[in-house]
């Protein structure tokens, strides 16, 4: 049975036909999804992290209030950027949220992607030292950031020879640390690593063969990895994908005309990307479409991009569609 969750940017601006026009708007209303998509059997409620935009960008308040909020629901990010963070003020934040959801947290982590600001992350002070790269120090951070909330001792006591670590400590938050990862080469340095892999509707290599495929085979790399290296526990593995079942006027309104139904390939700084196609459709079609997708085939969990402007209503039952509509008839669920 694969776990099924949604995946929220937190878009907000007013607009015609956003019902997210505030950042107070998107907030709470990420709250609200996560309490509807828990009450029709939704796994895991996930957001984005960004900063200098219109979006979602301080992810351990809200998920700790999406925790409070519900009982079973995974809580999780998809992606915290890791070249903007403190790694032991954020071990701190993130031990503290964990606790107070009673240890639903999967945090998913990365290097960055491409964004509004101009390496916006040195406007919060971290500015690469001299032969490394931003990509670099975010690595670093990830691993300091992975030993404290493991308890390693992080810094010498005040008084006498002791040692300390970050306080508070959650226990099992290790296990739940994810890596974002685009290429072929991240997948095998996450399995060797012992992160859980992320992988998106966006690859930032291209082979030429059809998205899922190269995906599939990120998936693959990933797991000969994490076996080669000896890491006891199972590994997870979630895909992105943009799912939009039309059973509605509303639905074909809003996506009757989406046009994205094969692969992309582009140039995203500066190198060839391959971007996945958008599912939508008749639910049928779109459980004779997804069979077919490798990479999900290969995956344990699949979070749903939703449309979250359209509000809590309309995305509420989008999720109840997908639940009984098409994950059922995949079985994905029982």
């Amino acid at each position: 049975m694969k776990r099924i969750g949604f995946l929220s940017f937190g878009h907000y601006q007013a607009i015609p036909g956003s019902v997210a026009r505030s950042a107070s708007d998107a907030l709470l209303q990420s709250v609200e999804l996560a309490v509807a998509a828990e009450e029709v059997g939704v796994d895991g409620a996930y957001v984005r992290v960004h900063h200098f935009a219109n979006q979602l960008a301080s992810p351990f308040p809200l998920l700790t209030a999406m925790g409070m909020r519900t009982s079973t629901i995974e809580l999780g990010t998809a992606v915290i950027d890791m070249r903007y963070e403190n790694p032991l003020y954020m071990a701190e934040d993130a031990a503290a949220a964990d606790l107070l959801v009673g240890g639903r947290l999967q945090l998913g982590l990365s290097r960055g992607s491409p964004e509004s600001a101009l390496n916006g992350y040195e406007a919060f002070g971290y500015v690469p030292a001299q032969g490394r790269d931003a990509a670099d120090d975010a690595r670093a951070k990830t691993e300091l950031f992975r030993a404290a909330i493991d308890g390693a001792p992080v810094v010498r006591a005040a008084h006498g020879d002791g040692v300390l670590a970050i306080q508070p400590q959650s226990p099992g938050l290790g296990d739940r640390i994810w890596w974002g990862s685009g290429t072929r080469a991240t997948a095998k340095w996450t399995g060797e690593r012992g992160l859980n892999l992320m992988s998106s509707t966006l690859l930032t290599e291209d082979t030429g063969v059809p998205f899922d495929e190269l995906q599939a085979e990120q998936i693959e790399i990933f797991r000969t990895a994490w076996k080669d290296a000896g890491h006891e526990r199972q590994p997870r593995v979630s895909v992105s994908r943009s799912i939009l079942p039309i059973t509605t006027q509303a639905d074909r309104n809003y996506f009757g005309s989406e046009r994205n139904s094969q692969d992309q390939v582009g140039y995203l700084d500066g190198g060839l990307a391959r971007f996945g196609k958008s599912y939508v459709g008749e639910p049928d079609d779109l459980v004779e479409q997804l069979r077919t997708d490798a990479a999900v085939r290969a995956a344990d969990t699949v979070l749903v991009t939703v449309p979250n402007q359209l509000g809590v209503e309309y995305n509420a039952r989008l999720l109840a569609t997908i639940m009984k509509d098409i994950a059922a008839p995949l079985g994905w669920r029982d």
